[in-house]
């Protein structure tokens, strides 16, 4: 790092990145409570709570990217924490359902803003060289916001209502606004020239069919003819993004990011590490609530190991990918997470957090803490210095999407088991899956490179053709 300016701009991204990646986990855990508020709505449509948020990040992350680009990371950033702010107030005060969903959509956009805004600000901080610590460093504080916010969540909920999980934002979006408007460096305008906006609202839209696609398919069938519309706008919006990128003077992914393979393995390397990391997370839960009888509270309780293990493991693991390669950290990190899921597959009806638990919960939050911000750091590495927050947007997107995908896959595992029985056996169907995508992704990562050698500065990714 650079001087203490630099540290402040590190403190405050990684803090913003802290209460986005919270907001994910929280809200998860008072959804039974607002179930309980609302007992006249439908199921689907309570959904839409948690899935609103989900499908408008997807969507908004890869366009906020660009524009925070062209326009500065600072004011982008920051109009994404007063967005996200207001909406958690809004949330808070929600007077129905409807309302309750409309505002976690507005805070769906803050928070699209705020992600690849926060990587892309801690990327400016860095030299070359050790941008894989820099990552680590937002990493660890994703990893805290991970662990604190089952075990947040529950204690908020049991001391008053699910309104809390909402209002806990404020002081901390308020601070962090203050801090950032005084202490983040102000960045020129690098080019006033909109982006290609037809080719950006058809990605988003285009990704928020995907995700719309996976979030719904439980619900209305793999086989719909809902669902299969979904993928099909999805693939046929993409394919024309594509196309529109190939040709534009200024396209929303400039499309030789991913002409390099550092680029694309990562970012597919964390699709399908995220697809096993939040399966993992909610398997973890529904297994310690519904086969060892543990309360939310004590659930979220049990579960900190793991995520503390992340958050102590995320900061040296970037240090290693910048001393020996990012291969030689994210390989043995999937292995470690394999290993972790087995011991906790391990697991019977019979309560043994010491002799099973525990050790599964410390092996999954090395493995998660050595993987997943390496794979991030991976895609970005040789990444344009004016093209950060497009690359960290992108990457964000597909951890976006293997989080819904895993998610959505874990559901239609579990279902609702009818007894004891059945339950063991969907937790075993549950790890297992977390097993294979991790093992996976590990398989993806052996395609980096092993030297960390980056390219001229001059050819480096989204250099050529930049407007």
């Amino acid at each position: 790092m650079y001087d203490r300016g630099h540290r402040a701009s590190v403190l405050i991204a990684c803090t913003g990145a802290f209460l986005v990646f919270l907001d994910t986990t929280i809200v998860n855990i008072a959804f039974p409570d607002i179930s309980a508020s609302f007992p006249e709505a439908s199921r689907g449509l309570l959904s839409w709570v948690l899935d609103g948020y989900f499908v408008v990040i997807a969507a908004l992350l890869v366009p906020a990217g660009g524009l925070a680009d062209r326009f500065g990371h600072k004011r982008v950033f920051l109009g994404g924490l007063t967005l996200f702010t207001l909406a958690s107030l809004l949330c808070a005060a929600a007077p129905s359902l409807e309302a309750l969903i409309a505002f976690r959509v507005l805070q769906g956009f803050g928070a699209a803003a705020i992600a690849p805004t926060s990587l892309a600000i801690v990327l400016d901080s860095f030299p070359a060289e050790k941008r894989s610590t820099g990552v680590g460093l937002w990493g660890a504080a994703a990893a805290a916001a991970a662990a604190t916010g089952p075990t947040l969540g529950a204690a908020l909920v049991e001391l008053d209502s699910w309104r809390l999980v909402f209002l806990v934002n404020l002081p901390l979006g308020a601070a962090l606004l203050r801090a950032g408007r005084r202490l983040l460096p102000e960045q020129p305008i690098r080019d006033s020239r909109l982006p290609d906006l037809p080719g950006a609202l058809m990605l988003a839209l285009g990704l928020a069919a995907v995700t719309l696609g996976i979030v719904e398919g439980n619900d209305w069938g793999w086989t719909s003819a809902e669902t299969l519309a979904a993928f099909a706008a999805a693939a046929l919006l993409l394919g024309t993004v594509v196309a529109r990128s190939l040709r534009h003077p200024r396209p929303i992914v400039e499309p030789a990011l991913f002409a390099h393979s550092s680029f694309s393995l990562g970012n597919l390397g964390t699709l399908l590490f995220a697809a096993a990391f939040f399966s993992l997370i909610l398997g973890n839960v529904l297994f310690l609530t519904t086969v060892w009888g543990y309360s939310i509270l004590s659930a979220g309780l049990a579960a900190l190991p793991g995520p503390a293990m992340t958050t102590l493991v995320s900061g040296p693991a970037g240090k290693l990918a910048d001393r020996f390669g990012h291969r030689a950290v994210v390989v043995p990190g999937t292995i470690v997470f394999a290993a972790g899921a087995l011991v906790l597959r391990a697991a019977g009806a019979e309560p043994d957090y010491v002799g099973l638990w525990l050790p599964g919960a410390i092996l999954t939050g090395i493995g998660i803490g050595l993987a997943f911000p390496t794979l991030g750091s991976a895609a970005v590495r040789d990444v344009a210095d004016d093209r950060f927050a497009t690359a960290s947007a992108v990457n964000a997107a597909f951890r976006q999407v293997g989080a819904v995908l895993g998610t959505a896959i874990l559901i239609a595992i579990v279902g609702e088991p009818a007894d004891l029985r059945q339950a063991l056996h969907v937790s075993d169907s549950a790890y297992l899956f977390a097993v294979l995508a991790s093992l996976a992704s590990g398989a993806v990562a052996l395609g980096l490179a092993p030297s960390l050698r980056r390219e001229d500065p001059a050819v480096a990714l989204g250099a050529p053709g930049r407007p």
